[in-house]
């Protein structure tokens, strides 16, 4: 027995010394590996650096400030320039997605506003051509009404009632076409200014016009307010996005981002990308106050999302512009038919009128009357307005896009560590070694940083910018709500309600630059290093994995060596 237990030991000295070997095989290759610098210097000079800057070998890494200070392929040098290019580098996906979300809403507010332009300038026009061919001289004499009033309409759809009283407006137009009515449907009188201004005062009793005042300024006022105000949020949307998009990333979001992209170059891991849970923790803790947005934006999506359903029934811009020169025609055939009735309430309640020494035949009235008449309007006889489109079918396309754009803020961390910008599993950097990232991924928004692993974020002081966009979008929503049941409560100067022009700072230091601008527009995408993935560990870590594996077998020679004399 004790001959066999004799062989077993020697047969285990010799596995350990193998294994001792291997090890030390490895840590050799490892440090061969890792004083040979040149996958870095091509990976280096890959990102536009100068090639020059990389030692050749491996150097003592003590005075780095980021990475790992072991044996290192790197200098402080490169690790400021690695630092910039991080920086660059995590604001470019959220510069491009910010870009395209502004983009999408530009475009969406540019083909409203100029469908509802054109819609006030088609109208115009259709009543012109009507109005020249039904009433001829009689409306070429008091065409300056109608084009006042178109004027004065494409005036509040601009500009609101801080441009036009609305309600004033309607009143005045149909005292001023019932005033020349009156006039030409009674030319054998003479009325004086006095007169006429007892006239415009019972013009609510006497409804010469019938009920189409009163539905008109319904409409109109619904049709209006719902239209500008949904134009004016899609406007906000990109100044609000443009103007998140300038915050300025903090000293240590910079530091967490060189860390996570680039201190495996140092190690001479090229090749090797960060964990997914890991790089959520980094971004979450850079977007803490972005995040912080999402509330109020979803918020005003919701209300925008409302809004454009009432643009699609009740609010339709384009289908109280589309007939109105039908329904003003509607008006002025109220009068003339009820033109007897009404002109004989006037003389009772205003007096009567002397007679016009300028009359001269009963021939002379029906030259100076309106005469006209209309065929009913139908829809399907009018031309598709505004390049060919419809007010549903921008609805409905923007409808979509607004959809699309909710949660923007809180999900651009999974946005951004995604795809190839990750590695999945254990075959990942996990701010320290090709490892598992073994650190709870924590929540969004500033508050939660404060028990972020690898971002300082000061949970005690929230971003400027961020917090008045915030408040910007808060008031935008009121106004969309208000507008959602007809009531317009914008404020009077619009290009001052997209909020304040102050420069914001994500800044946790008096260090950070402020003119370092966390997202600019996205830059060119830096060539991807030809090189070969490296699996080995550092070599440090290798040549410490040799000490142990020599300590253990000197520990067994240790225990053996009495049994083997």
């Amino acid at each position: 027995l004790s001959s066999w237990l004799r062989q077993k030991m020697k047969t285990l000295l010799v596995l350990c010394v193998v294994c001792t070997l291997v090890v030390l095989s490895a840590s050799v290759t490892a440090e061969q590996k890792l004083k040979n610098c040149n996958e870095v210097r091509a990976a280096y000079s890959s990102k536009g650096f100068n090639v020059n800057d990389v030692p050749n070998k491996g150097v003592n890494g003590a005075p780095l400030k980021v990475c790992p200070q072991g044996f290192s392929c790197c200098t402080v040098e490169m690790e400021e320039k690695l630092s910039q290019q991080s920086h660059t580098e995590i604001k470019a996906p959220v510069s491009r997605l910010s870009t395209n979300l502004q983009s999408t809403f530009k475009q969406k507010h540019d083909h409203f506003d100029n469908f509802f332009r054109e819609l006030l300038k088609n109208a115009e026009v259709s009543l012109h051509n009507m109005f020249v061919r039904t009433y001829g001289m009689m409306y070429v004499q008091n065409a300056e009404l109608f084009k006042n009033f178109f004027e004065a309409l494409t005036r509040y759809y601009v500009s609101g009632s801080a441009a036009v009283n609305l309600d004033s407006m309607l009143s005045d137009f149909w005292a001023d076409l019932l005033e020349r009515m009156f006039r030409l449907v009674n030319v054998q009188y003479e009325f004086s200014d006095a007169y006429m201004e007892c006239v415009s005062r019972h013009t609510e009793q006497l409804q010469p016009f019938g009920d189409v005042p009163r539905k008109l300024r319904i409409q109109l006022t619904r049709a209006f307010v719902a239209a500008r105000t949904f134009v004016r949020g899609l406007a906000l949307m990109p100044e609000v996005v443009n103007r998140v998009s300038t915050v300025s990333a903090s000293p240590s979001c910079v530091r967490a981002a060189m860390k996570m992209l680039y201190c495996p170059y140092c190690s001479g891991q090229v090749a090797l990308k960060p964990c997914q849970n890991y790089c959520l923790n980094v971004m979450r803790g850079c977007l803490a106050n972005q995040a912080d947005l999402d509330t109020e934006w979803n918020n005003f999506l919701d209300a925008m999302l409302s809004l454009a359903e009432r643009l699609e029934g009740p609010f339709n811009f384009e289908s109280v512009m589309d007939p109105i020169d039908v329904k003003i025609s509607e008006a002025i055939m109220n009068m003339q038919e009820n033109s007897m009735q009404v002109s004989q309430k006037v003389f009772q309640g205003c007096g009567m009128p002397k007679p016009s020494m300028a009359f001269r035949s009963t021939r002379s009235v029906k030259e100076t009357s309106f005469t006209g008449r209309f065929r009913p309007y139908s829809p399907d006889a009018r031309p598709t307005t505004a390049a060919g489109t419809s007010l549903d079918r921008l609805t409905n396309d923007v409808k979509k896009k607004l959809k699309h754009a909710k949660k923007f803020w809180s999900t651009l961390p999974e946005t951004v560590c995604a795809g190839e910008r990750i590695a999945p599993g254990d075959e990942c950097w996990n701010g320290t070694a090709k490892s598992r990232y073994e650190s709870v991924v924590i929540g969004n928004g500033l508050a939660n940083q404060v028990s972020n692993p690898d971002v300082d974020v000061d949970i005690t002081k929230p971003d400027i910018m961020i917090r008045s966009q915030i408040a910007v979008l808060k008031e935008m929503t009121s106004w969309l709500k208000a507008a959602h049941s007809g009531n317009d409560i914008s404020v009077e100067n619009d290009e001052e309600a997209s909020g304040g022009e102050e420069s914001g700072s994500g800044c946790d230091s008096p260090s950070c630059d402020s003119n370092e601008d966390i997202y600019f527009s996205t830059p060119p995408n830096p060539g991807k290093p030809r090189v070969n993935l490296v699996h080995s560990n550092t070599s440090a870590g290798v040549a410490s994995q040799g000490s142990m594996a020599l300590a253990l077998c000197g520990l067994i020679l240790a225990l053996l060596a009495p049994h083997l004399r």
